[in-house]
């Protein structure tokens, strides 16, 4: 089995490629009798095939089932899916920032590499290996590597600003396959990126990309990706972010994240639900202790005075509660009243709420001085109306522009000088 350092040397070529390896596939066994799961089951649209060879990742999924039956043993497997979700985010990053030109698709288009994840973990799921495996632990390791969570470390330059933020994957695909999330599409681009601050001072950006499923944050996902980045030490991020994808035309900044879910019937990418609605808000399982409401700390001030083009940058102050001693939720536009229980925080009662929630929370527990709070983006807008044209001129500069601006309101909030 390839090496994760003699993987990441086969990226080096201007193409995009997968891993080589010499294994053969029809040695393995799959079975396609094993049913996709909702969130794969997508992939028996043509068009998600197209979204992976015009973002040049094409080779990452060919190769793929060869790599699985090149495994000898149950700890090789495990060393596989990690290179393998290693170089496919590597691939990602390099293609977003231009460093890697492959296929048709704009560079910082991040519908490729969901597409491509999704597929290989298609393929993990029919492998029929000669030994037994944990299978769902072997999907973690996999996703968890082509996310970023295992890459990213901060280089740890004196006078750096270290600045760690997260997105998300594409979702409401059953409306609209081609979506993209603008979110993830920001985190390739910036990740591992040197910035300059609004002050002038340098920055680097860590990143990763996060799924839209419920399942995923109750087995800590959130925590795994941010409790490195706040245990301290020369690693340790100076500001985080997490972003999301939120309301038309407009950028805020959420000044309240709520803890509760209560965003039924909206479902996630495998269209579970979260068991929580506005009439009755849920706690998502696996939360450590910690207050209904968690305001952001991020220099809202800072952002919202200098950052306002092309899209506005607003602070969101609204939310939902139950107030205390009653039982119906009450909307309110200037935060939550003492002893309220939380419905909505500003993002809502869905996971752009509950990232900010969850990351928050951690913040407060591990490192209470960090400035750290949550962003929405404008919804992303403009493909084509031909169904079969997966992009566009519009589409493409309203991405550009709003990732831009992500980059922008990142530099003002991260300046050490911002209050």
């Amino acid at each position: 089995m390839a090496s994760a350092a003699s993987l990441l040397c086969v990226l080096l070529p201007i193409a995009v490629a997968a891993p080589a390896h010499a294994a053969d596939a029809s040695a393995c066994g799959t079975s396609p009798a094993v049913a996709p799961d909702a969130e794969q089951a997508r992939l028996a649209d043509a068009r998600t095939s197209a979204l992976v060879e015009r973002g040049g990742f094409g080779d990452f999924v060919r190769r793929f089932p060869a790599a699985l039956c090149s495994a000898r043993g149950p700890a090789e497997a495990g060393r596989l899916l990690d290179s393998w979700g290693g170089a496919l985010w590597q691939s990602a990053v390099r293609r977003a920032q231009g460093q890697r030109p492959a296929g048709d698709l704009p560079a910082g288009d991040d519908r490729p590499l969901y597409w491509t994840r999704l597929a290989m973990t298609a393929q993990l799921a029919r492998w029929e290996p000669g030994f037994a495996v944990d299978r769902a632990a072997l999907r973690s390791r996999f996703e968890d590597a082509s996310r970023g969570l295992t890459d990213n470390a901060f280089r740890t330059a004196p006078g750096v600003r270290r600045v760690f933020i997260s997105g998300f994957d594409p979702f409401g695909l059953d409306a609209e396959l081609r979506r993209a999330n603008p979110s993830g599409s920001a985190a390739l681009q910036l990740s591992g990126r040197r910035i300059t601050l609004a002050d002038g001072s340098p920055a680097e950006v860590r990143a990763v990309v996060l799924p839209v499923r419920y399942a995923d944050f109750d087995a800590g996902i959130v925590e795994r990706a941010f409790a490195p980045r706040l245990a301290g030490g020369p690693a340790a991020a100076d500001v985080i972010t997490t972003v999301s994808q939120g309301y038309p035309g407009i950028f805020t900044l959420e000044a309240w994240a709520g803890r509760a879910r209560s965003a039924d019937p909206y479902p996630d990418n495998t269209g579970a639900l979260s068991g929580g609605t506005r009439e009755h808000p849920v706690t998502a399982p696996g939360l450590g202790p910690g207050a209904e409401f968690i305001r952001t700390t991020l220099p809202a001030g800072a952002v919202t005075g200098a950052v306002q083009a092309p899209y506005p940058v607003l602070l969101n102050t609204e939310v939902t509660e139950i107030p205390a001693g009653g039982t119906t939720p009450v909307d309110r536009a200037d935060g939550p009243t003492p002893g309220s229980r939380a419905v909505e925080g500003g993002g809502g009662g869905y996971l752009s709420n509950e990232v900010a929630y969850r990351s928050n929370r951690l913040r407060g527990e591990l490192a209470p001085a960090l400035p750290g709070g949550h962003l929405h983006t404008p919804v992303l807008t403009g493909l084509p109306a031909d169904p079969q044209l997966l992009t566009g001129p519009e589409f493409e500069h309203n991405e550009s522009a709003i990732t831009a601006e992500v980059r922008s309101v990142l530099e003002h909030a991260a300046a050490p000088t911002a209050r």
